[in-house]
């Protein structure tokens, strides 16, 4: 479908339909599972009940916070679960009904809306300032609460089955107590906590369940695509905070996430992941809800490369880890995607390429129907893929490392800008790591 023909569509849809409503969260715990509901309603035509629900664990004391402060938590849960449902046909007015929000905490939340959506519009082909991109308003007297808890010593890793979390879980489990946390348990997410030597009783675990109406109004034709997932755990990482007590949330996002999909433009697949959204959601909960929780992407002073070359002396995790969506589902590399090529790509350096076929099951390189992609991450092609992938700079270095590379869709590609041990030795210093955590890190990279 042409870009215009989106445009329209999106203009269509905002006159059809005026306001997408948030009426309510309900937060219920019984026998130590905490179970969240919230209820969306799009012009009150279509109705959405998504569910995410906490099993009990021996580490939670949901019973030392208070529930006025479990439904703030739950409120900021539901703000960014609402995106998925609101981007269906994108009134111009969000409705909040559960709490008060000031004018500064709407502008805040238009602005994660807007730049989070922003694959979604890009590939929509959808034009529309930020200020114009909708409102929100909130008509009751009620203020959320801040979130007062004891926290100690305690570091909540999410692990999400790649080889990022891998390195992060690493390098923290034997430094200090650690949590590992799970949203939607799959076959690597579970693969690699058990490589680690843990079992699923040790782990955090969310079972985040969409609402069937959504699924079927994209089937109808309503609009679709990219939201801000890595925001969603941000806030979910609070709860599991509070009900822990763990002080330290530590992501692991790297540096390489800032570079923008579409260059020239502030277009990013990976805008939740990217130094702008940790900055503003830690500014955003240090004013609104805890000063004493610290969320940090751990990984944020390394680029792909530097965590692909920790990762490759992680071998306990080298036949379970998995990066690739498309193969999520099946436990599996596709083989055909983005996240595979370019999984295999900064791997090159440090695997040898007949431990690489043996961990993909096929030499990437010599499959000629990825030459497209390819060229979409050596930044031959305008745009780069929408998937969580490195820098270009880094996939030409990895490029011009390669001893063997003829006959392959590697065989021509530009000039690497830097190499490989130069990009090794960086470390960004615009970060938000506790001093302790930065001495671990530089520990592991013999800084």
């Amino acid at each position: 479908m042409k870009r215009t023909e989106n445009q329209q569509r999106f203009d269509a849809f905002r006159e059809e339909f005026k306001n997408f409503t948030f009426y309510q969260q309900e937060v219920d715990v019984q026998e130590g599972v905490l179970c969240m509901t919230f209820h969306f309603s799009l012009d009150d035509r279509y109705y959405f009940h998504p569910t995410m629900c906490i099993p009990a664990r021996p580490f939670y004391h949901w019973e030392q916070v208070p529930n006025d402060q479990l439904e703030s938590l739950a409120f900021h849960i539901g703000m960014v679960e609402l995106v998925s449902y609101w981007k269906l046909a994108c009134p111009k007015t969000i409705v909040v009904k559960p709490f008060d929000l000031k004018l500064c905490q709407k502008k805040w939340w238009r602005h994660l809306y807007y730049e989070g959506l922003g694959e979604f519009r890009y590939l929509n082909g959808i034009e529309c300032s930020e200020h114009d991109f909708l409102r929100i308003e909130s008509g009751t007297n009620r203020d959320f609460k801040p979130v007062s808890v004891p926290l100690k010593e305690q570091t909540l890793i999410p692990v999400g089955g790649g080889k990022d979390s891998v390195v992060t879980l690493e390098c923290l489990r034997r430094e200090m107590p650690v949590i590992p946390l799970i949203l939607n348990p799959r076959g690597a997410t579970v693969s690699c906590i058990e490589a680690a030597g843990y079992t699923m009783d040790d782990v955090a675990v969310i079972n985040r369940t969409l609402d069937p109406t959504m699924l079927r109004l994209n089937n109808e034709g309503f609009l679709n695509g990219h939201t801000p997932f890595s925001a969603l755990l941000a806030f979910l990482t609070l709860m599991i905070s509070a009900g822990t007590g763990a002080k330290y949330i530590a992501l692991s996002n790297e540096s390489s996430a800032n570079e923008s999909t579409v260059p020239g433009t502030d277009i990013n697949h990976q805008y939740s992941k990217s130094i702008d959204f940790e900055r503003d959601f830690r500014d955003y909960v240090k004013q609104h809800l805890s000063d004493e929780m610290q969320y940090f992407s751990f990984l944020r002073p390394l680029n792909e490369m530097q965590i692909a070359s920790l990762f490759s002396r992680c071998d306990a995790y080298h036949e379970v880890f998995r990066s690739c969506n498309a193969g999520s589902k099946t436990d599996s590399w596709c083989g055909k995607c983005p996240k595979c090529l370019f999984t295999w790509i900064i791997l090159s350096p440090f695997l040898s390429r007949q431990r690489l076929t043996e961990i993909f099951g096929k030499d990437l390189l010599t499959d000629p129907e990825l030459r497209p992609i390819f060229e979409e991450l050596n930044g031959t092609s305008a745009v780069k893929p929408f998937e969580c992938v490195g820098t270009v700079e880094e996939v030409r270095a990895c490029v011009d490392d390669m001893k063997d590379r003829q006959g392959t869709i590697a065989e021509v590609s530009p000039q690497a800008e830097a190499s490989v041990e130069e990009i090794l030795k960086r470390f960004n210093e615009e970060n938000f790591l506790p001093e302790q955590f930065v001495r671990i890190l530089k520990s592991k990279l013999h800084v």
